[in-house]
């Protein structure tokens, strides 16, 4: 066998190695989003209880305003709902177009958003996850280019997951009956159209502020988000959120259906990166 031989035959075996790597990697990654997707899929409630507007009686104005809007009364109050969703997604720049699925939990409790961005050769998907159950944290976002080759597998630290978690609890705008106070949601007027909220059961978050107009639509959204999405990469809060653009009303709940969000919201630097359309949500 010539040298020639020996190092194709090296580079094949290299080739075969790093591409079967590459698939267990990738089968592990989505089995850990399967997992968690089953986990907060059984965190919904079979007979929950049903709404009613003396539960918001002794909130602020401006709480009673906006549930006036978001839940019909007698509406079953589901705190887990699965998103369909279509937009774009900005990175370095380019736009580009996303479908997702996702599902969501209670702040407490976590979600998984799994996501198809890009087109041709530049397409990738994977996921974002937060799961928070007795006595464990995970947190991840790992995307793969075409299922071979990983552009991001980052989480498992407590830096990753603070953010995750600002995300869900700002993400509890899709789940109007987690806004409740009787299920932990701390309600605080700041301004004749707006709120800081907190919840009983994530007490080291800092609240997320929603304005409204005034029959009580929410507008927009923002929070201090502990991140390193600024250019020195390092970890420190920051407003993030964005604009609430279009509501539609799905099982007795009226959600944001379009939303621009982004990092330093609010602020000049503000840099949206995620435009989406919610197509569906099953409570």
């Amino acid at each position: 066998m010539t040298v020639f031989k020996i190092i194709l035959l090296a580079l094949a075996v290299l080739l075969t190695t790093g591409v079967a790597l590459g698939l267990w990697f990738h089968s592990r990654d989505r089995a850990q989003a399967a997992r968690v997707w089953a986990a907060l899929e059984a965190a919904r409630e079979a007979d929950p209880l049903r709404y009613d507007p003396a539960m918001v009686a002794d909130l602020p104005e401006v709480a009673q305003r906006y549930f006036s809007r978001a839940i019909v009364p007698g509406t079953p109050l589901h705190r887990v709902v699965q998103l369909e969703m279509a937009g774009s997604f900005i990175m370095n720049g380019n736009e580009m177009p996303m479908t997702a699925r996702q599902i969501l939990a209670p702040p407490a409790q976590g979600f998984v958003w799994q996501a198809e961005i890009g087109a041709g050769l530049m397409r990738f998907g994977g996921s974002d996850g937060y799961h928070h159950a007795t006595g464990r944290e995970e947190s991840w976002t790992k995307f793969w280019l075409h299922g071979l080759i990983p552009l991001a597998r980052i989480g498992g630290t407590r830096d990753h997951a603070r953010a995750a978690a600002t995300r869900v609890m700002m993400e509890a705008i899709w789940a109007p009956a987690s806004l409740l106070p009787q299920f932990g949601a701390q309600w605080v007027q700041t301004g004749p159209d707006s709120a800081d909220i907190r919840f009983a059961d994530t007490p080291g978050l800092a609240p997320m502020r929603i304005t409204f107009d005034s029959e009580g639509n929410p507008l927009e959204v923002v929070a201090l988000r502990w991140t390193d999405a600024n250019p020195e990469k390092t970890y420190r809060l920051q407003p993030f959120g964005g604009w609430l653009l279009e509501t539609g009303r799905h099982g007795g709940f009226l959600i944001p259906t379009r939303v621009e969000m982004g990092n330093m919201f609010g602020t000049t630097d503000y840099a949206p990166f995620f435009l989406a359309t919610i197509t569906s949500a099953e409570f």
